[in-house]
């Protein structure tokens, strides 16, 4: 068994948004206490209070009906909340880490958790529980329940951009294959994440696969110059420190929220289509452990403003837990190594050369051509479980799968333009770019030609 969590919208009249909002600012109130308190006790040389259990004793202290429609057991979530978070970075600077920060910064608004026992759901209502002597709260869901209602073991309240939504979190047996195609552990595929292709996949057989995120970098560019648009236009309207702000600011900073929360959404839900993708590649195949470049150690290395947000724009930490969330699911082990050097080594002859800057690697020793990503995914498929690079066990791949994340992007169908791009050569009404072909009939590929690329291509949009 494992547990997947699912986000679903509300649909709430006034009274109800009202009464959500009012839940998730006690538990703010709540958190505010608790760090009120400890600063309190360190002004007067007493130690702070994080253990949860001493936490909530100093809850009950307090008596019922203290953080309003929000009942003892939500504000016990909010405590452990509070106590994981204290005890994880203490754990971090005990192991060196100084960047590691105690939770210390109050919050307006505070996610409500209602464990088993306070939620109800009957069809695609919930009913959430409150504190005694308030009516019990009744949403609606804005689709159907993506999980059986007797699976479901936790509802967590939040908002994002203003919006409503609920987490529910299940409890889901792992999948299960016919007899012959369950996953075999002995076989692996090596994976290179990066940038523009989240995902590049070094499989046996001499098989492999590439995901395109361009459409995931466009839509992150173009919201970055959307954003300083909008900055530089407000930015004479902007209230003086120490001012409330107009109507109007609070509407642009509305705005800004509303904006900023759907660009994370449709990232975040592109990026799950790249990683499902891959389980679902690697399952047909009968791929048991996929051995997972770490790039993480490059994310603290200073090499300009310009990379530096690209790199932040990555959220290689998300992707990752994506691609291991939906592997455990599937029965397919992911293990993490080192990828420093794969880039720039030749999976024929195992002599380094410098790194390519396109996509296409070529080795100056033994010439041996193909993509870059793929060289990177078979080295790291030889650092498996096994140790480090010993023998070549897996062919290169001559057989590479394109696939597309995030579809759902604006620009990406028919054309691969986002319609929110500026005309070209000062031009109103020109044309967005150099004209292109009609797609075939059967999609548009994103493989470069044969020429290009080793052996033969499956283009699928």
């Amino acid at each position: 068994m494992v547990l997947r969590t699912a986000r679903v919208g509300l649909r709430v009249t006034a009274g109800q948004r009202r009464r959500c909002f009012g839940l998730l600012l006690a538990a703010g109130d709540a958190w505010a206490c608790v760090l009120d308190m400890n600063r309190w006790r360190r002004q007067r040389g007493l130690y702070g209070i994080t253990n949860f259990q001493q936490l909530c004793r100093e809850l009950h202290k307090a008596g019922p009906g203290v953080f309003g429609e929000l009942n003892s057991q939500c504000a016990e979530g909010v405590l452990r909340r509070y106590s994981d978070a204290w005890f994880a970075a203490a754990k971090r600077r005990k192991n060196g880490d100084a960047t590691a920060r105690f939770p210390r910064r109050k919050r307006r608004l505070v996610p409500v958790r209602f464990r088993y026992g306070c939620f109800v759901i009957e069809d695609q209502r919930v009913r959430l529980a409150t504190a005694r002597g308030h009516p019990p709260l009744w949403v609606r869901l804005d689709r159907e329940v993506p999980y059986p209602a007797e699976q479901i073991r936790s509802v967590t309240l939040l908002n994002e951009g203003r919006r409503l939504f609920v987490e529910m979190t299940a409890e889901i047996p792992v999948a299960t294959y016919p007899p012959g195609c369950e996953p075999d552990s002995s076989r692996m595929a090596g994976v290179d994440p990066g940038v523009i292709h989240p995902f590049a996949v070094a499989g046996p057989d001499g098989e492999g696969l590439v995901v395109s995120g361009r459409a995931i970098r466009a839509e992150t560019h173009l919201h970055l110059k959307d954003t300083k648009h909008r900055r530089r236009t407000v930015a004479k309207r902007a209230p003086k420190p120490g001012q409330a702000g107009s109507r109007r600011w609070r509407k642009y900073r509305a705005r800004q929220r509303k904006l900023e929360t759907r660009h994370k959404r449709r990232v975040k839900q592109a990026q799950h289509e790249a990683a499902k993708t891959v389980v679902t590649w690697a399952a047909q195949r009968r791929i048991g452990t996929l051995v997972v470049g770490d790039p993480r150690g490059v994310l603290t290395l200073k090499v300009g403003r310009r990379h530096n947000k690209r790199v932040q724009d990555w959220r290689i930490g998300q992707m990752l837990r994506y691609l291991k969330d939906k592997a455990e699911q599937a029965g397919i082990r992911v293990v993490l190594v080192d990828e420093r050097g794969t880039s720039s080594t030749c999976p024929a002859c195992d002599r380094r050369v410098p790194k390519p800057r396109g996509r296409q690697f070529r080795c100056m020793h033994c010439g041996f051509s193909g993509h870059r990503d793929l060289v990177g995914g078979a080295n790291i498929a030889r650092r498996g479980p096994g140790g480090t690079i010993t023998t070549n066990k897996n062919p290169f791949p001559v057989v590479i799968t394109h696939r597309r994340a995030g579809r759902h992007l604006p620009g990406t169908e028919p054309a691969r333009r986002d319609p929110r791009r500026r005309p070209h050569h000062g031009t109103v009404n020109g044309s967005h770019g150099r004209p292109r072909p009609a797609p075939p009939p059967g999609g548009e590929s994103l493989a470069p030609g044969e020429d290009q690329q080793h052996g033969l291509i499956t283009n699928v949009r």
